[in-house]
């Protein structure tokens, strides 16, 4: 019987080993992190004419048919286009037991990128979200926000954990994690509905704050590792003053002023704060696994990068404005790997920072 929480990287692979979860090629190097698994992209995009869910009694293939444009080969790669939608099967499979529901979301660096990655399934009526029990196909609708990008097959833009029972700390009992492990520094624990953090647009010594992407770029190169010059795609943001003024539609990378830390029996996930703070949104792109930010695993906290669109007006941010939270759930296990050691791991110890494929 698997103990309540989220399924560590050891449950993961028993999973794949009987069958729960299929794969149409064999399993890479790194794809199985330490409460996640990578979900890698397949052969084949279809170019959409909207986003859609396939709802209940209704496969993905089905909608496909309904609002296909055309199918796109991804074997010698192939550019998807900013503002455009496309869904792909992806390489995996589920076929869970009743007890295992599962979560899906964008990798750190798929949404650095501001590209809109959801995992969408047979039946679903929701974004990310699976059903204990699911047996069926995964795809991942794509649409590129601020840059067109080149993809292959194999290409790993989201993730997926597993979860049996209720994994989701209360706050009474994230207070109680905060005494004994203290969960933040550079800033009190603000705990409410999970663990809030703020923009750090004070930083020291430094004058840059952030980066606004700039709207006419080239396309990036998703196996181009530190392969891109920032100064093509990316607008410095500069504050002396501790506010920027967001404006209407535009992307920014910014960094929290707290420094997180995710203990390894524990793991977490950024969601949206308060849709009444203001008018921009903090894309919850990230799942932070047990250890980020650990010392242990060589990290002495590790601020949360922002990914932040302004929505229908501008808006003027504030130095230590609490923009988005963290929700820590528990493990069923302890990982036999932690999130840095041993592990290859671009944003341990991170502060500001554009994804991995920009040279910093």
């Amino acid at each position: 019987m698997t103990a309540p929480g989220v399924l560590p990287a050891q449950d993961i692979r028993r999973l794949i080993e009987t069958g729960a979860i299929g794969l149409s090629a064999p399993l890479a190097e790194g794809q199985v992190q330490p409460a996640s698994l990578d979900l890698r992209l397949g052969p084949v995009a279809y170019r959409v004419r909207a986003s859609f869910l396939a709802g209940e009694g209704r496969s993905v293939a089905e909608r496909i048919a309904d609002f296909r444009m055309h199918a796109i080969d991804l074997s010698q790669g192939a550019v998807l286009e900013k503002g455009c939608v496309y869904v792909v099967p992806l390489m995996e499979r589920l076929a869970l037991p009743p007890g295992i529901q599962a979560v899906a979301n964008a990798k750190s660096s798929t949404g650095r990128l501001d590209l809109l990655t959801r995992t969408i399934t047979d039946g679903g009526v929701e974004f990310d979200r699976i059903r204990g029990g699911y047996d069926g196909p995964l795809y991942a609708e794509i649409c590129p926000r601020s840059f067109s990008v080149l993809v292959r097959p194999g290409q790993r833009l989201n993730q997926i954990r597993f979860r049996a029972g209720q994994a989701v700390l209360s706050d009474d009992a994230l207070r109680a994690l905060d005494a004994s492990a203290g969960l933040v520094s550079g800033g009190p624990a603000v705990i409410s509905e999970g663990l809030g953090f703020s923009v750090d647009l004070k930083p020291s010594g430094d004058d840059l704050v952030g980066y606004r992407a700039k709207p006419h770029s080239g396309v990036v190169d998703l196996d181009g590792i530190a392969a891109h010059d920032p100064a093509e795609f990316w607008e410095e943001i500069r504050s002396s003053a501790g506010r920027i003024i967001l404006d209407p539609g535009a992307f920014y990378i910014l960094v929290s002023r707290e420094a997180v830390h995710i203990p390894p029996d524990y793991a977490a996930e950024m969601a949206p704060y308060l849709a009444m703070v203001g008018e921009f949104r903090v894309h919850y792109a990230g799942f932070f696994d047990p250890g980020f930010g650990h010392d242990d695993a060589g990290g002495a906290g590790s601020r949360g990068v922002l990914e932040v669109r302004c929505h229908e007006a501008p808006f003027v941010l504030e130095h230590g404005q609490i923009v988005g939270r963290l929700v820590y759930e528990r493990m069923s296990a302890r990982p036999d790997a932690l999130y840095g050691q041993g592990i290859a791991s671009n944003y341990q110890g991170q502060g500001l920072k554009l994804s991995k494929h920009f040279r910093m």
